[in-house]
Formats: structure tokens, C-alpha cells, sequence
């Protein structure tokens, strides 16, 4: 297990040119399935890798919720990512991935682990559009050799924890509604997101603050549409600060990456003056050095509708001055 354990700085690093690594992982044969599908989840989200240990059921557990574990003196719940997906696992559940998300941790029962595969975000494709199934969020085209030409089905981890976990469900608009937004008539936020749960509570976040949102699934359509509304606002003479208030992207998504796109606009003179956060449950100190380095105006970890709230306040206020 050692071999997928590599420095977190470097993986950092690699979202400055919009690329990332993959874990790859199978979990057995789906239903109607001839074969194994491969899965994925961005190794950011992985603590480690350990062989599966003991899991206690606490009372009034259901699946695919086996339990909770002790994992170096820390008591996580232990889900059935098999039963999660629809599958069923030749040889048991015999790995558990320990990840982060959002300041909590959990452990994901595996069948098996392949490897870890360098790719760049244009190699990942949304899925709404082509698989059906709502723990799934994008596509990853593989080169790597020892899986040229495969596909690899990225889960959507928000998605997951949200339907089995009931904390955080909630957005809190009362603890949003009494902040000063300040926004120009007519100005919109710009938000990428490529999970739909996460889409769902930034759209009642966002709705809760009086602020209008138009909400993209990925980087790339999110910055196609930022230009289309440059063009039209450097057509009409007025400050594209007009037309939109704010960008708030998360840092892994399809096609390409929120500091990617953090950093388009950024590097765009007609653009730099967009306020832009980076909302993401990937936490850390390497990804808000990196917040910093490409120019965003504020970070937020995943779901807190008050700080959020509380980071918007204060991007749109400096803005204004």
C-alpha cells in the first residue's frame, strides 16, 4: 500500500496545470454486468489505503452503512461502496479507503485497488448526460498503459455521504439572510460544480442571499459562458462587473479545474476585477497556498452555508470599493 501513498505537495501541484491523479478501484459486477467495472475517486480525497478491519453496527444502522471502525484511534463510519453502486464483489470487501471530505472522514469498503493514473481534466467528461445513475459524476478516458482505452466511472462522493449521512443536509438560510451582499442590479454569480447534490445547496445558498445564479457542471462551460458575457458587456460599454457579481467554482470538475478557470479570469485584464471563491471539499494548506497563488479572492471547505456567506459578503464588499 505504500506505493499510493505519495507526497500530497506534489499532487497539489498538479491542479495548477489541470491535471490530477486517479484512484482506481473495482468493486465487483453490477447487475446485467459482464465484467468489473473500473471506478475512480481523485486520490486528493484519499488518506490511505488499509486492509478491511473489524466494524461495529451501532444500533439503528442500515445498509450501506456497515458500520464504525477504529482506524489509528479514530472511530469513522465504515459504507458499503459495493451495495452503494448496485454491485456485488467476487472475492469480499477486502480494502477500506480512508478519505476526507469536507472536514470529515470515512472509510469506503473495496473489492480491490489497480493503481494511481496521471490525467489531465479534459480527459474527464460529465456523466448526467450519459450514465444513469445519480453516485456518478463524470467519465475518465484512460491512456495510462495498463488501461489504454478504458473508462474509468468517477464517483460523485458528496452525492453519496449526503444520502447516507444525514448531517449537513440542510442550508441554514436564517444564518445567511441578514448580510449585506452587495451586488449590482442585473449582476448574476457564475457558479461551477460538477455534483449535483452540491449544486442543489449552493443554488438554495446563493437563493437565500438574494443573489441570481447561473449554475454550470463543469469549469469549461462555466468559462465559455463567462466570455459570452464579457463579449456582450465590452459591446454594450459597460464594466463586466455588471454582469457578473461573482465566480464560485469547485476545484475538481470536468474538462477543466476550478483554479484553472480561477486563473483565465484572473489573467484577463477585462476579467480580474470578478470577485472569485473557490468552494471545494478538498481541504488543506497546499490547496489554499494555491488559492492564493492564482489569484481567488476567498476559500471556503465544503458545506458551510454561514462562512460561505459570511467569504461572499466580504469578496463583494472589496470589490465595491
Amino acid at each position: 500500500m505504500d506505493s499510493f501513498q505519495k507526497d500530497i505537495d506534489e499532487r497539489a501541484n498538479l491542479s495548477l496545470s489541470n491535471k490530477f491523479e486517479l484512484l482506481l478501484f473495482r468493486l465487483g459486477k453490477g447487475e446485467h454486468a459482464e465484467h468489473s467495472e473500473l471506478y475512480g475517486i481523485n486520490v486528493f480525497k484519499l488518506r490511505e489505503i488499509v486492509p478491511m478491519t473489524k466494524v461495529n453496527r451501532a444500533a439503528g444502522m442500515e445498509p450501506p452503512l456497515l458500520g464504525m471502525a477504529n482506524i489509528r484511534d479514530q472511530i469513522i463510519p465504515v459504507i458499503d461502496l459495493p451495495a452503494v453502486t448496485g454491485c456485488v464483489p467476487e472475492t469480499g470487501l477486502n480494502l477500506l479507503l480512508i478519505t476526507e471530505y469536507a472536514r470529515s472522514v470515512q472509510a469506503f469498503a473495496v473489492e480491490s485497488v489497480e493503481n494511481i493514473v496521471r490525467l489531465d481534466w479534459s480527459q474527464v467528461h460529465a456523466a448526467e448526460a450519459g450514465v444513469n445513475s445519480r453516485n456518478i459524476t463524470s467519465i475518465a478516458s484512460l491512456d495510462h498503459e495498463d488501461h489504454q482505452g478504458e473508462l474509468a466511472l468517477v464517483l460523485d462522493v458528496e452525492q453519496i455521504l449526503y444520502d447516507i449521512l444525514p448531517s449537513g443536509r440542510d442550508v441554514d438560510v436564517s444564518a445567511i439572510k441578514d448580510k449585506n451582499y452587495i451586488l449590482k442590479p442585473g449582476a448574476v454569480a457564475i457558479v461551477a460544480e460538477d455534483s449535483k447534490v452540491a449544486r442543489e445547496m449552493l443554488e438554495q445558498g446563493l437563493k437565500g442571499m438574494g443573489i441570481p445564479a447561473m449554475m454550470h457542471v463543469t469549469g469549461l462551460a462555466a468559462w465559455e459562458k463567462i466570455k459570452e458575457i464579457a463579449a456582450q458587456a465590452n459591446a454594450d460599454g459597460v464594466p463586466i462587473t455588471d454582469r457578473i457579481g461573482l465566480v464560485l467554482t469547485d476545484i475538481e470538475m470536468p474538462e477543466m479545474d476550478g483554479f484553472t478557470l480561477t486563473r483565465n479570469i484572473k489573467t484577463d485584464s477585462s476579467l480580474k476585477s470578478i470577485p472569485v471563491i473557490i468552494h471545494s471539499s478538498l481541504s488543506g494548506s497546499a490547496n489554499e497556498d494555491h488559492v492564493r497563488n492564482v489569484g481567488a479572492n476567498g476559500y471556503v471547505a465544503k458545506f458551510d452555508a454561514n462562512e460561505l456567506s459570511g467569504v461572499i459578503a466580504s469578496a463583494l464588499e472589496d470589490a465595491a470599493k
